[in-house]
C-alpha cells in the first residue's frame, strides 16, 4: 500500500503536527517543504503518493502548488491545508484537483481520514 507523503507548509510547527499524526498511523512521511516552488521541485524529486498543501504560503501558494504539481502529474494525490475563512481558496483548490482539505487547528481523526480516504 501506497503512503510515502510529502508535507508542505511555510511552519514547521504545522509539518511538525501533521508529521507526527501521520507517522503515529502508520504512514511514512518522505519529505518536508516549506513553500510552493519547494512543494513542485520535492515532488519532482521524491515522487510521493499524497501531498498535504498549505493554501497559504510565501514564494507561490498552495493553489498555483497544485496547479503545478498536476501538470507533472495529473493523477497527483493532494489534501490542501486552510486556516478557518478560508473557503473561497478551498474551493478554487478543490476545482483545480486537491481531493480533499483539512482545516487548522488539525484534528488528527479527520486528517487520518482524509488521507486514508484519498489515498483509497
Amino acid at each position: 500500500m501506497g503512503n510515502r507523503i510529502l508535507v508542505v507548509d511555510d511552519a514547521a510547527f504545522m509539518r511538525m503536527m501533521i508529521k507526527d499524526i501521520l507517522t503515529k498511523n502508520g504512514f511514512e512521511v518522505v519529505g518536508e517543504a516549506t513553500d510552493g516552488v519547494q512543494a513542485v521541485e520535492k515532488y519532482q524529486e521524491l515522487k510521493p503518493d499524497l501531498v498535504t498543501l498549505d493554501i497559504t504560503m510565501p514564494e507561490m501558494d498552495g493553489i498555483e502548488a497544485l496547479k503545478q504539481i498536476r501538470k507533472i502529474d495529473p493523477q497527483a494525490k493532494v489534501i490542501m491545508c486552510s486556516a478557518m475563512g478560508q473557503q473561497a481558496m478551498v474551493i478554487d483548490s478543490i476545482q483545480a484537483g486537491a481531493k480533499d482539505f483539512i482545516v487548522k487547528p488539525f484534528q488528527a481523526d479527520r486528517v487520518i481520514e482524509a488521507v486514508r480516504k484519498t489515498l483509497g
